[in-house]
């Protein structure tokens, strides 16, 4: 019964939604739908998705979702391109205390879709086949990694990169147990050529950061070294778009090819037994099975590819390309390498600063501040992502840092003792605020400091604030007692000006008063 009330409120909201936009009155669209006009303002004041919130609030299913159909139908017409991750964040959004798993909520969208006929749509790109480039116009470049079994049991992860020529589809592939540099991708490069015998006339590449530098709106900054690398062999690059991994097709189809076919389930032992392999199935059966789109053996149309490739005139030298990558340390003293964070020392923060990392063959991660510098950091790679790898050297021994901080403001006091457990009581009172507090106490009077601590031990004050103050009180007691007394003159309460005073009045002779009192005149 809930079930088809609940069907019927909204019918008759939906309804009502309607007529209002058609301009009808209230008191006709009461009289037509047979409800109070109490009714339809009610529901008016509540937009479709406050509608719908408020049904789905009020009602109880068996299903855990069934309560919040409607609240989730009203999404997915709105927004037909919802997936069932964003309703699952919607409903937690709304619905603080709803538990429930992403799993159920996916579940549950697609039955509505499927009961309400309401399909998913995406944006989807348009692609269009396009004919391969001649023979020797171009090869494509990326890197790819997996992680394999060893033969003591243990997982081990190793890197590739992957070189194919766009007409023959003929392969060719280098790995290493470390991530790469950009001296090892060079050097890669080279091995290519010299496998393919002879340079392509373009080269598509990834926006790799062994590579590029920044996109600049397509005026492309690469990095110093492949820069060198780039001019000394002539090269002509077309790098992709990013998020665009469609424009090099060819070569992520080789990519998974080569973790798919090579290898899925294989065993490591040795990096270059494993190279060892890998170019034995290159012959077998990456160069040499007949791909599926062009229904020929790579080998065999290179055969005649090869005859349109630059030759390979002269060898270049890269042992002076620094082996390093760099990165920029954070505010909380860790780089960034493969979504983990690595610590370095603290201290080592500072704006723009850069440090330069390799990967040792012993899978260490090995942190220099220069190029060819000391090492300041070295950490064991770790395979896991968005971890915190930390060495405890790096970290700040927080108790030991206040206790010596208290013991060297405790010897500013004659009695080192009593001054060090005031400061311990300080400390347990003020723990988050204990550096602010001791540095206070340092800042007031030395020559009061002593009286001011008996004072504050003996009332059993424990504050930095009121410690300065008491030193202020005692400093003001003893400048009082030094003065001494001074008496101010009497001022008179008439206010008058004391030389009127001073005025002594004219005086006559006593015969003249006695002459006046018997009828004399004077």
């Amino acid at each position: 019964m809930g079930g088809v009330r609940k069907v019927e409120t909204w019918k008759v909201y939906m309804e009502i939604y309607q007529l209002k936009q058609e301009g009808f009155k209230i008191r006709r669209i009461a009289r037509k739908l047979g409800i109070s006009r109490t009714t339809v303002y009610k529901y008016l004041e509540k937009s479709p998705q406050e509608m719908a919130e408020w049904v789905a609030s009020t009602q109880t299913r068996k299903k855990k979702l069934d309560a919040y159909e409607l609240l989730i139908h009203t999404w997915l017409t709105e927004h037909p391109d919802l997936s069932s991750a964003q309703v699952h964040d919607w409903l937690k959004e709304r619905f603080p205390t709803l538990r429930v798993g992403e799993s159920t909520v996916r579940g549950y969208v697609k039955a509505l879709r499927e009961k309400y006929h309401i399909p998913k749509t995406e944006m989807k790109r348009v692609y269009q086949a396009i004919p391969d480039p001649p023979m020797g116009q171009q090869a494509q470049v990326d890197f790819g990694q997996t992680i394999q079994k060893t033969s003591q049991g243990k997982e081990k992860k190793l890197y590739f990169i992957s070189f194919v020529l766009s007409h023959s589809r003929y392969k060719y592939v280098v790995w290493l147990s470390r991530p790469f540099t950009t001296k090892d991708m060079i050097q890669a490069h080279e091995d290519a050529f010299q496998y393919f015998g002879g340079i392509p006339y373009e080269l598509a590449y990834d926006q790799d950061s062994l590579i590029v530098v920044s996109e600049n709106e397509g005026d492309l900054i690469l990095t110093s070294e492949f820069q060198a690398y780039r001019e000394a062999r002539k090269l002509k690059l077309f790098v992709c778009r990013k998020a665009d991994p469609e424009s090099k097709g060819k070569i992520e189809n080789v990519v998974g090819f080569v973790k798919k076919n090579f290898a899925k389930n294989r065993v490591f032992h040795h990096i270059d037994k494993w190279n060892e392999s890998c170019l034995a199935w290159l012959i077998r059966t990456g160069n040499g099975k007949v791909h599926n789109t062009t229904k020929k053996r790579p080998v065999e149309v290179f055969a005649l590819e090869k005859q349109h490739l630059r030759p390979v005139n002269k060898k270049i030298s890269i042992s002076n390309i620094d082996n390093s990558i760099t990165r920029n340390v954070r505010k909380d003293n860790t780089i960034i390498y493969q979504s983990n964070r690595y610590s370095v020392p603290l201290g080592t923060y500072k704006k723009d600063k850069e440090v330069f990392i390799e990967i040792s063959d012993q899978n260490e991660l090995i942190i220099r501040e220069e190029s060819n510098g000391a090492i300041i950091a070295k950490h064991t790679l770790s395979l896991e992502k968005g971890k915190l790898i930390q060495d405890s050297q790096h970290t700040r021994d927080r108790s030991k840092g206040i206790a010596a901080y208290i013991e060297t403001v405790s010897t500013y006091f004659d009695d080192k003792e009593m001054a060090s457990d005031f400061l311990q009581e300080i400390h347990q009172r003020y723990p988050r605020y204990i550096r602010d507090q001791l540095s206070l106490i340092l800042k007031v009077a030395r020559e009061r400091r002593n009286q001011a601590l008996e004072e504050c031990v003996a009332r059993k004050i424990y504050s930095a604030t009121e410690f300065r103050d008491v030193v202020e009180f005692i400093q003001r007691q003893t400048d009082s007692h030094q003065r001494p007394p001074q008496i101010e003159a009497i001022k008179t309460l008439h206010g008058m000006d004391d030389t009127l005073l001073q005025i002594k009045p004219k005086t006559r002779e006593l015969d003249s008063y006695i002459e006046l009192l018997k009828g004399a005149t004077v």
